[in-house]
């Protein structure tokens, strides 16, 4: 008989605790440890989300504290540190929510956790959850698609890759953009899509910003933090 416990990856939404499922609230309730993501300056966003839709009284918090580092061998290191302690909780035959802001299956940290856990023969389960992009698109009170309008994910990245993505047809959500922002306004303007591009950052969260345009010089002074989103809509 399996006497370990489940590790579960919940969606918790990228900021409104009442963007959280159903489900999100249920799994959450009644796993006796959160896992929760830990940033450099001590910040648990996904823990503070879960908490006003979740009376976490009594459950064992483990943050994690996972590296954002630009080096493989550091953010490895944080991940494998970070699974040690999972994996103690689950060898207890303790079941574990660790939370996730926005969906578990794009850009997700808990994957890393989830997969390799899982070769190891533990029990895993994703609780999917809204993501950033859908409820961006919501908060611009605007469509991502049309009927047959393709649909393009597309992390920042190198300027020139970002250029050529631009290219392509549909709507192109930008993500992973604040680290980069003016280059990626820079190579918006460029190509001639500043007015056809629309902002949301920290979407459900305190300073939430609206730019339903980017055609505006207020966005070149703008600090969004590490939350933005950018809607790129076919013209």
């Amino acid at each position: 008989m399996n006497n370990k416990g489940t590790l579960y990856g919940v969606g918790v939404g990228p900021g409104d605790p009442e963007l959280l499922t159903l489900k999100a609230v249920r799994i959450i309730g009644e796993c006796p440890v959160i896992a929760a993501p830990r940033t450099a300056g001590g910040n648990q966003i996904a823990l503070d989300i879960a908490r006003q839709a979740v009376d976490l009284e009594g459950k064992e918090i483990l943050p994690l504290d996972i590296s954002m580092s630009p080096d493989p061998a550091k953010r490895k290191a944080s991940y494998d540190a970070a699974m040690a302690l999972v994996r103690d909780r689950l060898e207890a035959g303790r079941d574990v929510a660790m939370l996730n802001i926005g969906d578990v299956s794009i850009y997700a940290t808990c994957s890393y956790l989830m997969e390799h856990l899982a070769e190891e023969g533990f029990a895993t389960a994703r609780v999917a959850g809204v993501p950033s992009f859908c409820a961006s698109s919501a908060r611009l009170n605007i469509s991502l698609t049309e009927i047959d309008t393709p649909l393009h994910i597309i992390p920042s990245g190198q300027e020139e890759d970002l250029a050529a993505a631009l290219d392509w047809p549909g709507t192109k959500i930008l993500m992973k953009s604040a680290r980069r922002l003016p280059q990626v306004l820079n190579t918006l303007e460029q190509k001639g899509l500043s007015d056809r591009s629309a902002l949301v950052a920290n979407c459900g969260l305190p300073g939430e910003l609206v730019l339903p345009s980017l055609d505006q010089d207020a966005v070149r002074a703008l600090d969004a933090g590490y939350f933005v989103t950018i809607v790129v809509k076919e013209g």
